[in-house]
């Protein structure tokens, strides 16, 4: 019983496996590649914003809106905040169209609720995937297991016995699947909720940003830089 493992492993599973048993191992990796894309990029990105938005105040302390976009733009890597400045900047319609008969008010209201949508769909793309991943990775790693240990039993089934160390060896390497899915799921989990967490504060800070500029843009006219 000493070496009952000792002839299995890694190696003989992928050996003795079928094609889908192997189609489900590629796809596992797959999936912990992407999730781990999305991971990193999207944590470096939350990070950038959390970043700019510490810069907010420096933004409503300079000494006009033009300083404070150019500003803005400077430390807004993420390109979170700083298009909403741009717009406020830039508030005008294009003549004969649909917005030009709006109200200035109406105007502005409509442009930051846009760049507004906009932002926040940036915030969330990718967190679709890593919910999915995290969902699905611990079963597509169960299905890889079920059809490993089928397959020990159909071989020991055709060798005519059912001996302990024939059974044991191929069933836990069949294990490996599910630990494998858990392996994929845990940490695109995990980056998920904190992401998440990240992303309502920073979705906070937005919306309370371009709260502040359709004020400002109530009671006052922004001039362009080439003024």
């Amino acid at each position: 019983m000493d070496n009952l493992f000792s002839s299995h492993g890694w190696s003989h599973f992928w050996a003795q496996s079928d094609a889908v048993g192997h189609f489900i191992a590629w796809l596992l990796l797959a999936m912990s590649i992407c999730s781990w894309f999305f991971i990193i990029s999207k944590s470096l990105a939350a990070l950038r914003t959390r970043h700019s938005a510490h810069t907010l105040h420096a933004f409503w302390a300079a000494a006009t809106l033009a300083d404070g976009v150019a500003l803005l733009q400077r430390s807004d890597s993420a390109r979170i905040f700083s298009p909403l400045a741009q717009q406020a900047l830039q508030l005008e319609a294009a003549p004969n169209s649909l917005a030009a008969n709006l109200s200035r008010q109406d105007l502005s209201t409509r442009l930051l609720r846009q760049h507004l949508q906009e932002a926040t769909l940036k915030m969330e793309r990718g967190l679709t995937v890593l919910a999915s991943i995290g969902a699905t990775a611990p079963f597509v790693g169960l299905l890889g297991t079920v059809l490993g240990i089928y397959h020990s039993l159909s071989s020991v089934t055709a060798a005519g016995g059912a001996q302990i160390d024939k059974l044991a060896g191929p069933v836990g390497e069949a294990l490996i699947m599910t630990a494998l899915g858990l392996a994929v799921a845990i940490p695109a989990v995990l980056a998920y909720n904190g992401l998440n967490r990240i992303n309502r504060v920073n979705s906070a800070d937005l919306e309370g940003f371009a709260y502040d500029l359709q004020a400002y843009l109530q009671y006052n006219q922004p001039q362009s830089p080439n003024a």
